[in-house]
């Protein structure tokens, strides 16, 4: 094998690679061996018969794709070590020779990520970044630890109004018939909640229990189903039960019962250091992504289209995966949203091509800086990590593949760099 440098322009490179006679044959052999139990050849039994006379059945080149298949991924990687290309996506291949007994040439293009330069990146200058907890925002965290503790009681002598529970009987139609899906008895809804269609909750403000009233919605343009999308409806409905929500009284009792604390007042003390604690904290990390981002918007770079490609399929799964956690699915999102993968694609290119980009200058700044993993930062990341997964180390750090190695020290050096940033920031 053998390989050479013929062209280089933009962030394209060209390579020519060689693959031996001798070294070909013995790839077509392989080949042969690989996918001689297809061919079906009179007088021989299955995946019996010799190369000869498949070749001269089928022709010579019968077995020359298998072939490639397994000559060209270990001359290709060859040549990538030989002139140190990292590249961002497969090659583009052309065959220029390809005959028995003669070496085959390969022209593979390779796109690689283009050259650029970080400048000024030590004394960037950001404002300093604080969040104040303020009475309001414990007062608030305390309704929500109210609302949480609520109870539902029945309620008999009035009508329906805002934030009301309701039990109800539903069927709907469009120009008179009955739809599929469009019917349930005693379903639970929140008024106001926006769980139906908009303009069904508002409808039953007002109604009694025992009530049969006819509520009139039209369907979003975008609703999920098209025979139903953009069209009048009416939804038959009784009332069957009212509830509300009985909120408990923010008093002594209310901290012993929903805390460790026996007045109400070190619940409180309590919120309030703990929002101080996230407060701080939120600071820091948003005095980080400031410092980031004014770092990488100072520099020039145009991505390969390839690589943002890449982190929308990587940015997709991780939704995907968020929905199924949900008992979702992509296919059930398209569907409710009247949305395409394409539509979807395109709302996160901006998001994704910054993230890349992120990630590049950063990796960058720290090959200049020369920043590194040392092996006990590994080694406390990886006891971290066992505790989270309620694992021994010893047991958890042999099951670590070297790729998930390589990420922890790619996670620590990222972190790492941005420390450095921030420490040389003018921070006003």
């Amino acid at each position: 094998m053998s390989s050479e440098l013929i062209k280089q322009e933009d962030n394209k490179i060209t390579l020519k690679i060689i693959v031996g006679a001798e070294e070909f044959e013995d790839a077509v052999n392989k080949a042969y061996n690989k996918i001689k139990g297809k061919f079906n050849i009179p007088g021989f039994r299955k995946g019996k018969a010799p190369r000869k006379v498949i070749e001269t059945k089928y022709g010579e080149g019968v077995f020359y794709e298998e072939a490639i298949n397994f000559c060209f991924g270990p001359a290709y990687e060859e040549a990538l070590d030989t002139f140190k290309i990292n590249p961002v996506d497969r090659p583009e291949i052309d065959i220029e020779q390809m005959e028995k007994g003669k070496e085959v040439v390969f022209k593979a293009v390779v796109e690689v990520m283009p050259e650029f330069t970080v400048e000024n990146y030590k004394g960037i200058e950001v404002d300093k970044i604080e969040y104040n907890v303020q009475e309001e925002d414990i007062q608030k965290e305390l309704e929500n630890m109210q609302q949480r503790n609520a109870r539902m009681i029945s309620v008999e002598d009035r009508p329906v109004k805002d934030k009301d529970m309701v039990i109800i009987d539903y069927k709907g139609s469009v120009d008179g018939f009955y739809f599929e899906g469009g019917s349930a008895e005693r379903q639970s809804l929140e008024i106001g909640s926006g769980q139906f269609i908009p303009g069904f909750e508002e409808q039953l403000i007002g109604t009694n229990i025992g009530d049969e009233v006819n509520v009139n919605v039209t369907f979003p343009e975008a609703y999920h189903a098209e025979d139903l999308a953009g069209k009048a409806a009416v939804f038959e409905v009784k009332l069957h039960e009212i509830k509300e929500k009985e909120l408990p009284n923010l008093d002594d009792e209310f901290a012993k019962d929903v805390s460790e604390f026996d007045s109400l007042d070190e619940l409180k003390a309590d919120i309030k250091k703990k929002l101080e604690e996230s407060a701080k904290s939120k600071a820091t990390q948003d005095l980080r992504n400031a410092v980031v981002e004014k770092v990488v918007a100072s520099v020039e770079l145009q991505l390969p289209n390839a690589v943002v490609e890449k982190q929308i399929d990587h940015m997709l799964r991780d939704f995907d995966y968020q929905l199924k956690y949900q008992g979702l699915n992509l296919e059930y999102y398209y569907q409710m949203s009247g949305a395409k993968e394409a539509d979807l694609r395109e709302q996160m290119r901006a998001d994704a091509t910054m993230r890349v980009k992120t990630q590049v200058v950063l990796d960058k700044i720290s090959v200049i800086e020369a920043v590194e993993a040392t092996d006990e930062e590994v080694n406390q990341e990886i006891e971290k990590m066992a505790a989270q997964y309620r694992q021994e180390v010893e047991k958890f750090k042999s099951n670590i593949r070297e790729q998930e190695l390589n990420y922890i020290k790619d996670n620590i050096i990222t972190r790492r760099t941005i420390d450095l940033l921030v420490e040389n920031a003018k921070i006003s």
